[in-house]
C-alpha cells in the first residue's frame, strides 16, 4: 500500500510539471542561498585568519596618524622601533616602511610591494628565509643596496629559478643585489603580500626608494597579553617625547592592539554570516508558504478523487500520507537541486575572485534539513485538510 501511495504521489507531481518546478524553485533558491551564505562566512573567517596569521595576540602595531589637525606628515619613522625596546613590557620591536615601486630584471618590468625593514622584521613577522640571508644590522647602518625577495617575485622575474641569490635587480631605478629568498607564505603582513614583496633595509628604503611616500609601521610584542594596556601607555609616552609633541597636540601616531583587531574582524565576519543566514531562512520560509498554497490548490482540484478514494475504503491516514509525501518530495528534490547549484557556484565564484568563499559541510546539511522541515511543516495542514474531507461532500464537488 505504501508503495502505491509513493507511486501516486510521483504521478501527481509529474502530471503538472510546470507547477511542480515553480513550487520547487523557492526551495532551490533558498537552499543554494544557505550554502552560499555559509561559504561566504567561512571564506570571510579564513580571510581574517590569513590576514592576521603572522601577528600574535600580544602584538601591538604603531602607524602614522595623518588625521585632522596635522599640517605636515607624521614624525614616526622605522628607527623609532629601537626606542620602543625600552618601553614597559615590550619584548621585541621591528620597524618597517611600506610602499610600491617598479622592479625590473632583464626584459621583465613589474610593480611590487616594497618593505623597508630593520634586522628584527623577518623574525618578528614569523617569516622564513628559504635561501641566502636576511637583513642585518650592518645593512641598516650602511644603507646597503640589498634585498630579500618573495616567492612570487622569484617566479615572475627569474622564471621560477631557485638560484637567484647574487642576482642584480633594478628597484625604482636603483641597482639592488638579491641576498635572500623568502619561503612561500600565502598571506599578508600589513598592507603587503609578502610573496609579492621585496624587503630592503629600512635606511635604504627611506633614503633612495620610497622616501616620504612610504607608510611606516612598527610591530612590537608585549611580554604578556595582559600587559598590553600598560605597554600602550609606555609607548605613547616615549613617542610623544621623541616627537616633541606639546600637551595640547594630538598624537602623530596611532596604536592598534592586534588581539583587539583580530577579535573585531572576526566579530564583523560572524555578524555578516548571521545576517545572510537570516535572509536565507526567510527565503526558505517564503518558499514553504508557496508549497502550502500549491498543496491547497492541489487538494481543491482533486476533491472528487479524494471522495472516490474514501468511498472505496481509503483511510484518512492513507490520504494524509499521500499529500504529505507530495509536499516532502517537492522540498527534498528542490533541496537536492539547491545543494548541487550552491556547491557548484562556490568554485566558480572563487575562480573569478568575485568574493572570498570556502566550502563547508554545514551549509549543505543545514540547507537540505531545513528544506525537508519546510516541506513537512507547510505540507501537513493541506494534507490533514484533505484527509478530513467528507466523502459525500467531496463527490458532490465540481
Amino acid at each position: 500500500m505504501l508503495w502505491e501511495i509513493v507511486k501516486m504521489s510521483f504521478e501527481s507531481l509529474l502530471a503538472k510539471k510546470t507547477r511542480t518546478f515553480l513550487s520547487m524553485l523557492g526551495i532551490i533558491i533558498g537552499v543554494a542561498t544557505v550554502i552560499a551564505v555559509f561559504a561566504v562566512g567561512k571564506g570571510a573567517q579564513e580571510s581574517v585568519n590569513s590576514q592576521f596569521q603572522n601577528l600574535s595576540a600580544n602584538s601591538i602595531l604603531i602607524m602614522p596618524n595623518r588625521g585632522r589637525g596635522f599640517t605636515s606628515s607624521s614624525k614616526l619613522s622605522a628607527t623609532d622601533a629601537q626606542l620602543l625596546l625600552s618601553a614597559d613590557h615590550i619584548a621585541s620591536a621591528a620597524g618597517a616602511i611600506q610602499g610600491n615601486a617598479s622592479v625590473s630584471y632583464g626584459s621583465t618590468d613589474k610593480s611590487y610591494g616594497i618593505v623597508g625593514a630593520d634586522q628584527n622584521f623577518i623574525s618578528l613577522s614569523n617569516l622564513t628565509i628559504e635561501s641566502g640571508r636576511g637583513i642585518d644590522e650592518t645593512d641598516i647602518s650602511g644603507k646597503t643596496q640589498v634585498a630579500v625577495i618573495g616567492s612570487t617575485v622569484v617566479s615572475d622575474l627569474f622564471a621560477g629559478s631557485n638560484n637567484v641569490v647574487g642576482e642584480m635587480i633594478t628597484v625604482a631605478g636603483k641597482k639592488i643585489e638579491v641576498v635572500g629568498v623568502l619561503k612561500k607564505l600565502g598571506s599578508r603582513v600589513g598592507m603587503i603580500s609578502i610573496d609579492e614583496a621585496i624587503i630592503v633595509p629600512s635606511s635604504t628604503a627611506e633614503k633612495s626608494i620610497l622616501g616620504s611616500r612610504g607608510q611606516v609601521m612598527i610591530t612590537t610584542t608585549v611580554d604578556n597579553v595582559n600587559n598590553s594596556g600598560a605597554a600602550t601607555s609606555s609607548i605613547t609616552s616615549i613617542l610623544r617625547a621623541e616627537h616633541k609633541l606639546k600637551a595640547s597636540q594630538e598624537d602623530d601616531f596611532r596604536i592598534m592592539d592586534a588581539g583587539s583587531m583580530v577579535a573585531a574582524a572576526q566579530a564583523s565576519a560572524k555578524t555578516l554570516s548571521t545576517l545572510l543566514t537570516a535572509i536565507a531562512a526567510i527565503t526558505l520560509l517564503v518558499s514553504g508558504i508557496g508549497i502550502m498554497n500549491v498543496m491547497f490548490v492541489t487538494v481543491a482540484e482533486r476533491t472528487k478523487e479524494i471522495g472516490i478514494a474514501k468511498a472505496i475504503g481509503g483511510k484518512q491516514s492513507d490520504i494524509l500520507t499521500q499529500f504529505l509525501l507530495e509536499s516532502i518530495i517537492l522540498s527534498m528534490v528542490g533541496g537536492l537541486i539547491g545543494m548541487i547549484i550552491g556547491q557548484a557556484a562556490i568554485p566558480i565564484i572563487s575562480y573569478f575572485k568575485l568574493m572570498s568563499m570556502a566550502s563547508s559541510w554545514t551549509g549543505p546539511v543545514l540547507g537540505f534539513s531545513f528544506s525537508v522541515l519546510v516541506g513537512v511543516f507547510f505540507g501537513f495542514y493541506p494534507a490533514f485538510k484533505a484527509s478530513r474531507l467528507d466523502p459525500v461532500d467531496a463527490l458532490r464537488s465540481e
